[in-house]
């Protein structure tokens, strides 16, 4: 609740906020939404997977944390972790098989041809 208010009230002063969470709920993620709305500001949902399980897997187990007292998920809470559909718009970024550079590009081309909403 904390960082949909903080969203909202950085978005009614003119700031750009990026949301970088897993939101696997549709309660979270028209939170976000509504917290754009409520502001009267554009806004766009980008949702980022990688396809190839395999590499997803390595991403996980390998992953490091610069937060000691932050616990990171393992293999097995992310394949456990319930994703409920998405039911609206959203531009797909798949990163497997791709650094993060060219992720970035492909993020980059998708929002400038989008009419944020």
């Amino acid at each position: 609740m904390v960082g949909y208010a903080l969203a909202e009230e950085n978005l009614r002063l003119g700031q750009t906020v990026v949301a970088d969470s897993v939101n696997p709920l549709r309660v979270t993620r028209d939170a976000w939404r509504g917290a754009a709305k409520r502001a009267d500001v554009n806004f766009v949902e980008v949702l980022i997977v990688c396809s190839d399980q395999v590499e997803h897997r390595h991403r996980v187990e390998t992953r490091t944390i610069d937060i000691p007292a932050l616990g990171l998920p393992t293999w097995h809470d992310v394949l456990a972790r319930k994703f409920e559909p998405w039911d609206g718009e959203r531009t797909l970024i798949d990163t497997a098989g791709r650094t993060v550079e060219q992720s970035l590009a492909a993020l980059r081309a998708a929002l400038s041809v989008l009419q944020p909403r």
